[in-house]
């Protein structure tokens, strides 16, 4: 497998879907404001995007490939698989359709002050649940084509959604307000549709034999139904996590959106390089170990450190320089004021160093589920966001919010630390000197060209752009010599 090539191709694919997601958020903002309307669209998101990440994407992935690969990629388990998805899915679907209401007012229970608001609020959730069924099922149909290498097409699943959302906003002049909702929800659950054909159509010309069958309950599907629920288990203390970031902050006036701000400015190197490696990394390991082919997990496993390392290195360092420059340039417009950019960019300045972290648990975690072990990874994420969380209210009290930017660093290193050590005791890792070598000479190379981008004066966003595009045009040739040098 060409690694490089796949992760390349995959963080592109990622920094397109966050280019259209900036792009549909600001029509969002343009054309729903920030009020009523708003208030019912995100809330109406918000559920179908919570299934999506506990049953969808990352969870299910990274147990079934393992699973699929070392069972030869067998076609009865895949369909097993698929089959009792898809009747859990509908299963959730009418359960939720049925107790809408109650749940809409467990989530935003502040808009039965708002004469229809609550009513409407659950017709939307309603409409847009049905995306449930069609986005994890595509997530599934991912990872299959994952499992035999076929990465671009899954990756390019999330661009569509948002090139669908902006056509649709677009359109929104010829509508009244409250219709654009409808259109809006509506439009969420057709890509879902859509995203679904494409993948079953793709996997069904790839020869997969992917259909629905008679659900059968196997050892095969009670492991995986178990090792299901230990992550969704881990992802669900990740929110809770999450909500108490958000409760700490709300006591300090402006500082949950100073936060949201600089973790989004921060997900998106880590987006587009770190999920890249996870997702490519976690087939090709997994192949390695279904042939118990332990010199190509370590080889596998190094060259991605060197790569994610050679290119997040740079974004951490140019991202505390330029860190009151991009907020400035970007949001300090209108209301936005230059407290604001301040606040956000020290947030920034903070959380940025936790991203070497962040890459290098993608890698540990990766080989853990590829190993499949589950218990590891959801273990090691309960223990560092518990740090975390009371890390947020011991030192609240001390630095206020920039709590939770300091609590995101030292929890993200410990779950470095405790995955690390978990892969060293198994070993399932080694790392190479050249890799160690390599990682260093990036990081000195990176200072030296934050030092001196740190002396151009950013007058305007033409300057941050130029200045952001010569320190890549310098550096990424000088690192690349690096990779292949020593």
């Amino acid at each position: 497998m060409k690694l490089g090539k796949h992760i390349f191709g995959v963080g592109a694919m990622t920094g397109i879907s966050r280019i259209f997601g900036f792009i549909r958020d600001m029509l969002i903002a343009r054309v729903l404001g920030a009020g009523r309307l708003s208030d019912i669209f995100f809330a109406a998101f918000k559920l179908p995007n919570l299934f999506r990440d506990l049953l969808g994407e990352g969870a299910l992935s990274a147990i079934f490939i393992p699973m699929y690969t070392d069972l030869k990629k067998e076609d009865r388990f895949a369909k097993n698989v698929f089959s009792w998805l898809m009747v859990i899915l509908l299963g959730i679907t009418i359960i939720f359709e049925i107790l809408m209401p109650l749940v809409v007012w467990i989530l935003a229970p502040g808009f039965a002050e708002d004469p229809g608001k609550m009513e409407l609020t659950v017709l939307i959730s309603r409409i847009m649940f049905f995306y449930v069924i069609f986005v994890c099922g595509a997530a599934f149909l991912s990872a299959i084509l994952n499992a035999f290498s076929k990465f671009l097409l899954a990756a390019f699943m999330p661009v569509l959604l948002n090139i669908m959302l902006i056509v649709a906003l677009l359109l929104s002049a010829f509508f009244a307000s409250e219709t654009i909702l409808y259109i809006m929800s509506g439009t969420v659950v057709l890509s879902g549709i859509i995203q679904f054909c494409i993948l079953l159509s793709r996997i069904r010309h790839r020869h997969f034999g992917l259909h629905i069958i008679k659900p059968k309950w196997t050892p095969g599907i009670k492991s995986l139904f178990k090792r299901l629920g230990i992550s969704i288990i881990g992802n669900g203390f990740y929110q809770i996590t999450i909500i108490i970031g958000t409760l700490v902050a709300s006591f300090q006036n402006g500082a949950v959106s100073w936060l949201y701000y600089s973790d989004r400015i921060i997900q998106l190197p880590f987006a587009m390089i770190g999920l890249a490696v996870g997702t490519v990394l976690m087939s090709s390991i997994s192949n390695a170990l279904a042939e118990k082919n332990m010199r190509s997990v370590y080889i596998q496993q190094n060259s991605s450190m060197r790569r994610s390392m050679m290119l997040i290195m740079p974004c951490m360092v140019g991202l505390f320089v330029l860190a009151e420059p991009i907020i400035k340039y970007l949001f300090e417009y209108g209301a936005w004021t230059a407290h604001s950019t301040h606040a956000v960019a020290v947030a920034i300045m903070i959380q940025v160093f936790v991203l070497p972290a962040m890459m290098i648990s993608q890698i540990y975690s990766k080989t853990l589920y590829a190993s499949q072990d589950v218990r590891t990874p959801v273990k090691t994420s309960m223990i560092s966001l518990g740090v975390a969380s009371i890390l947020y209210l011991v030192a609240f009290p001390v630095i206020g919010y920039l709590a939770i930017p300091v609590g995101v660093v030292i929890s993200g290193y410990l779950k470095n630390y405790l995955l690390g050590h978990a892969c060293k005791k198994r070993g399932l890792i080694h790392t190479e000197p050249r890799t160690i070598r390599a990682i260093f000479l990036y990081s000195a190379l990176s200072i030296i060209m934050g030092i001196i981008l740190w002396q151009i004066p950013i007058t305007n966003i033409w300057v941050l752009f130029i200045a952001i595009a010569l320190f890549a045009i310098l550096y990424l040739p000088t690192a690349y010599l690096i990779d292949k040098k020593i």
